[in-house]
């Protein structure tokens, strides 16, 4: 009578496996070390996470008390709620006009970044044309060239042209300082989507600016979002440029106002508002890369799963 032996889906026939569904044949030497590490990596993923979380918990907190807390029991939770110190710091101390300029300079130039990176990525991407990798080159010279060397002749070139102290002339300046690395993101992105669309576009009598608003841009909405989200957050921190071309303290953004309520609280001793002031200008980010994460994961991978 014969009898046949039956193995483990994902195994070869006659291959043992035990309990846990490994091979019998797996060394527990092995099994061992890979415990260590997986616990290792785990405790210095938490330890990183503390380290990260703890500053912002304590500023929100500290957000909350009144000065005298603040120095007596730092770490201590607040007693009672001050909104007061909200509200002093978005009216006082300007805060509501600083995150509007903010809003708009940002809003604007990542608007402005998306849309001028996208068709410059999709062109270098998918048109083969004389000068097109040096072309391609030059926009990821940009990502390694420091913005320090750039001050200077950038403040001459800005004054010359009359945008020197105004919303859109800072706008323009963070397009520029966007572009090299969107450019980069969206290239390799566009690079991975299926050629056979287009054609079908083509074959279909849609035009070239056609075909990449209506079909290739909405297939790349994961790396836009990626890219978008990387903007958002070194566009919305960026105080170098501002500080240097946006002199005028009626158009000052939310980086710029930070310092200067810092400056003016230090004299004053309105700590409480000044932690007020910081924890509105880390929510946005936070809020965006909360509602986003998953978006910019995806985006990241998705040139890799296609």
């Amino acid at each position: 009578m014969k009898t046949t032996e039956t193995s483990a889906p994902g195994t070869e026939p006659g291959v043992s496996v035990g309990k846990t569904g490994d091979p019998a044949g797996t060394p527990p030497k092995e099994k061992k070390e890979g415990a260590v590490l997986n616990v290792f990596s785990h405790g210095v993923l938490i330890i990183w996470a503390f380290m990260v979380a703890m500053p912002l918990l304590w500023a929100v907190m500290t957000s909350f008390k009144d000065d005298a807390s603040i120095f007596s029991s730092p770490w201590s939770l607040p007693d009672t709620l001050h909104f007061d110190n909200w509200s002093r710091a978005w009216t006082e101390a300007n805060m509501s006009d600083y995150f509007l300029n903010t809003v708009l300079v940002v809003g604007g130039s990542l608007v402005g970044t998306l849309v001028l990176g996208s068709m410059a990525a999709y062109v270098l991407a998918r048109f083969e044309f004389p000068g097109n990798r040096f072309i391609y080159y030059l926009f990821i010279g940009g990502m390694s060239f420091p913005i320090m060397l750039a001050l200077v002749p950038l403040f001459y070139v800005v004054n010359n042209l009359g945008l020197l102290n105004t919303i859109h002339g800072l706008i323009l300046v963070y397009i520029a300082y966007s572009l090299p690395f969107t450019v980069f993101f969206l290239t390799a992105f566009f690079r991975t989507l299926p050629t056979s669309v287009a054609e079908a576009a083509f074959v279909d009598g849609a035009s070239h600016s056609r075909t990449f608003f209506q079909i290739m841009l909405p297939m790349a909405k994961p790396g836009l979002v990626s890219v978008g989200i990387f903007n958002f957050l070194g566009q919305w921190n960026q105080y170098m440029l501002p500080t240097v071309l946006n002199t005028d303290p009626d158009q000052r953004v939310l980086t710029q106002g930070l310092v200067q309520l810092a400056a003016s609280q230090g004299y004053k001793g309105d700590w409480s508002g000044l932690f007020a002031g910081l924890v509105m200008a880390m929510l946005p980010v936070l809020a965006a890369y909360i509602v986003f994460q998953r978006q910019v994961v995806q985006g990241l991978t998705a040139g890799a799963l296609k």
